[in-house]
């Protein structure tokens, strides 16, 4: 989920074979257990089918990432909490016009009160798509309206940490693109003392943790199903050699593991813990931007493999790549003491949970991403009704952020083993 953003506001599945399916659990099984049909084969690690996406049929391709995913119709029903409606403001419309991407202006217990963007095209356009008519010319003047509860911050991804925290200050709950932070620790740390002492909540936008695959390793998990995880690893493969626009060109040269969590989200998002330390390698690029002296960055490398030790004293093998042609996207297995998923469940546990994806409000489509955008939303505003910690919480967004930072560190150390700073929540 590359951020679209150019300006600062406005800016502001794999090819792995499974195994012989022998379990009485296999990936038919697991579909049918999702209320999908063979048709969604095509959204799981490793198969396809051959039906074309409703945006691979069009001339223009889309962005990698944002390639919609047919989806069949689920058993569960979707049951409101509340009959308030939450008053959101929304912030940036860049290249991929995340700001109306993610269905803020079609769930029942919103409703989005105004928007911004530095350009008064794209904040005319913004205010259309989220049929809304109030409009600020920056993040600086919206979050003044005390009229606005909660916040989505589409901004540029260097910007991120800098907007929600403005926001906070100005007691607004706050979700983001990702990632939560950029290339900072100080910020790190700043933004989690400005949630913390907000009282609000805070939400990034990791994509992957409402994957098919990966919301099924999470449920699986929690019910004992797989144990402690030895191993796992996640994949984000993104060909950048002609990066997209972006404000200040922050996509140009951009080291990997500074975007590191749709690929760490396959621990992180599925366990709720953390890397406790890394040892990474970059290799140099062949690509013209991240040639010595062409980005802002001083990096070499397209690709970073980053070898981490987990919480529950497990490896993780997370990569990033820019500079890898063909096959795209994000990806990831695991393996634990009492069980494996590699497209499908293979364990010990005989009976599963209810593994479906919660269902979506009326009115609120699943989106790009593995059909997760809707899903986010509705997470975010249900924390909120619900006065609870989001699922990718301000720790989570940090353990998921923070690991790749100081995975980048490590790959200019030429892979020295490096400790990674730990966040928890309060009130748990």
């Amino acid at each position: 989920m590359i951020n679209d953003q150019i300006n600062p506001q406005a800016s502001s599945g794999g090819s792995d074979k499974a195994p012989k399916e022998t379990s009485p659990f296999n990936r038919r099984s697991f579909l049918h257990s999702l209320g999908l049909g063979v048709t969604a084969l095509s959204v799981l690690p490793g198969c396809s089918t051959g039906k074309k996406t409703a945006q691979a049929a069009t001339a223009k391709p889309a962005i990698q990432g944002f390639e919609k995913t047919e989806e069949a119709a689920s058993a569960k029903k979707w049951v409101a909490v509340s009959n308030r409606k939450i008053r959101v403001g929304i912030i940036g419309y860049g290249l991929c016009k995340f700001g109306s991407a993610f269905g803020f202006q079609n769930h029942p217990n919103v409703e989005v009160v105004a928007v911004s963007d530095l350009f008064p095209d794209r904040c005319a356009e913004l205010a259309k798509a989220c049929n809304c008519s109030k409009t600020y010319p920056s993040i600086e003047e919206l979050v003044k309206d005390d009229n606005i509860e909660a916040v989505f911050i589409a901004t540029d991804a260097p910007s991120h940490a800098k907007h929600a925290i403005l926001a906070l200050k100005h007691g607004k709950h706050v979700a983001t693109a990702v990632p939560a932070v950029f290339g900072s620790l100080e910020d790190a740390d700043a933004l989690y003392e400005a949630v913390k002492s907000s009282g609000k909540k805070y939400m990034m936008f990791e994509t992957s943790c409402f994957h098919e695959d990966l919301y099924a390793m999470r449920q699986i998990y929690n019910a004992g199903g797989l144990g402690k995880l030895i191993y796992s690893e996640g994949e984000y493969y993104h060909y950048m050699d002609d990066p997209l626009p972006s404000y200040k060109e922050w996509r140009v040269g951009l080291p990997p593991q500074f975007y590191p969590t749709h690929s760490n989200a396959y621990y992180v998002g599925v366990t709720g813990g953390s890397f406790t330390e890394v040892s990474c390698q970059g290799m140099p690029s062949i690509i013209k931007q991240m040639q010595p002296g062409n980005n802002r960055y001083n990096n070499i490398f397209g690709s970073e493999i980053a070898m981490f030790r987990t919480s529950e004293g497990g490896t993780s093998r997370m990569a990033v790549s820019w500079d890898t042609p063909g096959d795209h996207g994000e990806r990831g297995r695991i393996r634990g003491q009492k069980g494996s998923f590699y497209g499908k469940y293979e364990g010990l546990v005989k009976t599963l949970p209810d593994l479906a994806r919660p269902a979506l409000p009326p009115g609120v489509e699943s989106g790009g991403h593995g059909g997760s955008h809707g899903r986010l939303t509705d997470e975010f505003i249900t924390a909120i009704l619900q006065d609870r910690h989001p699922l990718v919480n301000i720790a989570m967004a940090l353990n998921l952020t923070v690991s790749g930072i100081v995975a980048h560190q490590s790959a200019v150390k030429d892979g020295e083993t490096l400790k990674i700073p730990q966040y928890k929540l309060w009130n748990v």
